[in-house]
């Protein structure tokens, strides 16, 4: 009787710690996305005057294709489609010339890799950000003065954004390296539901062109003009 109820005991553990893996692994399958991001973006040094100040991106997407929206007071708005899938965008553009749909082929990749220069520490415990729970992440770089926290939703996929692939989720709270220093990238909205298909379409009076062929008629046109 004695053993019998050892073994009753064990049992009964060895299903408790098989249910707790199972919840473990089912609470952390990503599960996709289909809604609009809204980020601020701001400049890490504020003291740079030729630096904007607070801009907003968009990214909108239905899990197979995304369209991201920039507005700066130098180049106006700036809006790129890129399919996740074909690994295939284009960048809209509006022009003296007219409308250009510049398009990338990402799936040719470069024959020469850089080595990352980036260092990624997870941290524990959460943070909440724009109403989300979010897992943390501390970055080192270089041409950081200090280590910066990433913020990620560990449940989402890391896809839409198509930046700092090492991140095991999407990001909430990242910053980029650009000419002009860091630009720090903060959620602000985060919305599911199912955006209008027209969002991710060329509009037929956009010229669709490469980037050499957009270059050379710039080229051109500002060769006439003299």
């Amino acid at each position: 009787m004695i053993h019998y109820k050892e073994n009753s005991l064990i049992l009964l553990a060895m299903c408790f710690i098989l249910i707790s893996i199972l919840n473990l692994s089912l609470a952390q399958k990503k599960t996709s996305f289909i809604g609009m991001l809204e980020y601020e973006i701001t400049p890490a040094d504020t003291s740079k005057n030729h630096v904007s100040a607070i801009t907003k991106m968009f990214v909108y997407t239905n899990d197979t294709i995304t369209r991201t929206e920039n507005f700066t007071n130098q180049l106006g708005q700036q809006v790129a489609i890129r399919h996740m899938e074909k690994q295939k965008s284009y960048l809209l553009l509006i022009t003296d010339l007219g409308k250009f749909a510049l398009k990338t082929d990402h799936s040719i990749s470069d024959s020469i890799k850089k080595e990352s220069q980036y260092v990624f520490k997870k941290k524990w415990f959460k943070r909440k950000i724009a109403g989300e729970k979010a897992n943390r992440m501390i970055v080192y770089h270089p041409d950081f003065k200090e280590p910066i926290e990433f913020l990620y939703l560990k449940r989402k996929p890391n896809k839409y954004l198509n930046i700092y692939t090492e991140i095991p989720g999407l990001l909430l709270k990242y910053s980029i390296l650009t000419a002009d220093g860091i630009l720090d990238y903060k959620l602000v909205n985060f919305k599911e539901y199912i955006p209008n298909k027209d969002l991710f379409g060329i509009p037929s009076d956009f010229y669709r062109i490469t980037f050499d062929e957009f270059i050379g008629e710039m080229i051109k046109a500002k060769e006439e003009a003299q």
